[in-house]
């Protein structure tokens, strides 16, 4: 395992990520032999939501570490403040409501790095920022971020903070990776992909990329004929994701890797920080995921993947096949 730094945590931080989405108090099995092959590959870092599986996942994080006695070794990077039926949710309130629920059901006094799972722009960030700051200062949280927030917005906070000698967001989750979305899959989801990336170059804060491997896009489960899988098909097939597959496979058969290990070393050599949020469903996806991180990408190669040779593809138009 390789690993990074984010400001404000002590503990070193996995390259990847283990996502936790599909875990439940209900399945500690699976939740066991997921968790503890990660940790067994170097892997220290886990990421969880108030909304996951209606509070499942954190709950069953929070049993496996109560199990194997590891809080202490353990990086946890909790979410909060998602919207509900009833429209956006960030507000000191609602944040404080989520996490306090949040650290009951992982067992815990504190999380290291609190990101707001969604954003509202209608909400002033001044109001924001200093209600984050209170729960830092009372050691709830180690450090705190966006996902799914704008760079605009990111970049506004963090002014905020700065001008009034508050501590500022650290990182921030958005989508990235090699493959370009038609279309968020989940309302309100921000992808770096298409807007932000070169904010993230000159800024360098880090970046936790969802969805890096594009839902499985790379895996071989994407094909021109192949409309089994209805999500895929809106979020990712597309002209240029097409070409990007098949320039991923071509350099992994050089590399003696899979394309979706190269769709990963993608988003890992970047220039500038980022970590990789991983969902694997078998141990087999961990270990090959893993691989990734044995790879170097030279710009040029960087270049070639995405397509920057051909701005006609770089966009990545919507197709819509023959399925005859």
């Amino acid at each position: 395992m390789k690993y990074g730094s984010i400001a404000d945590l002590e503990k070193p931080i996995s390259r990847l990520i283990m996502g936790t989405m599909i875990y439940s108090p209900g399945d500690m099995p699976l939740t066991c032999a997921m968790l503890d092959y990660f940790v067994s590959l170097g892997g220290n870092t886990l990421d969880t939501a108030h909304v996951y599986g209606q509070g499942d996942s954190e709950r069953a994080v929070g049993e496996w570490m109560r199990l194997r006695g590891n809080r202490a070794e353990i990086v946890i990077i909790g979410k909060g403040a998602h919207h509900d039926a009833h429209g956006p949710r960030v507000n000191p309130a609602a944040i404080a409501s989520d996490l306090e629920e949040s650290l009951q059901r992982l067992g815990t006094d504190y999380i290291d790095l609190y990101l707001l799972h969604r954003d509202d722009p209608t909400v002033p960030v001044d109001e924001i920022v200093t209600c984050l700051n209170e729960h830092y200062k009372a050691g709830r949280i180690r450090a705190f971020g966006g996902s799914n927030w704008s760079h605009q917005r990111i970049q506004e906070a963090l002014d905020y903070a700065y001008a009034h000698g508050l501590v500022p967001f650290v990182a921030s989750s958005s989508n990235f990776s090699l493959a370009v979305m038609n279309e968020p899959p989940w309302p309100g989801a921000i992808s770096a992909t298409i807007e932000g990336k070169d904010w993230y170059k000159e800024q360098q804060l880090p970046l936790l990329a969802w969805s890096s491997q594009a839902q499985g896009f790379f895996t071989g489960r994407a094909a021109p004929d192949n409309y089994s899988d209805a999500e895929m098909v809106r979020v990712w097939y597309n002209t240029g994701n097409f070409e990007r597959l098949a320039r991923a496979s071509a350099l992994g058969k050089q590399k003696g890797v899979s394309a979706n290990t190269i769709a990963l070393a993608y988003v890992l050599c970047q220039p500038f920080p980022t970590f990789a949020l991983i969902g694997p469903r078998t141990q087999e996806e961990t270990r090959t995921s893993v691989q990734a991180l044995e790879i170097t990408l030279t710009r040029e190669e960087l270049q070639w993947l995405n397509l920057e040779d051909e701005k006609n593809l770089t966009e990545g138009t919507t197709i819509h096949y023959n399925r005859c």
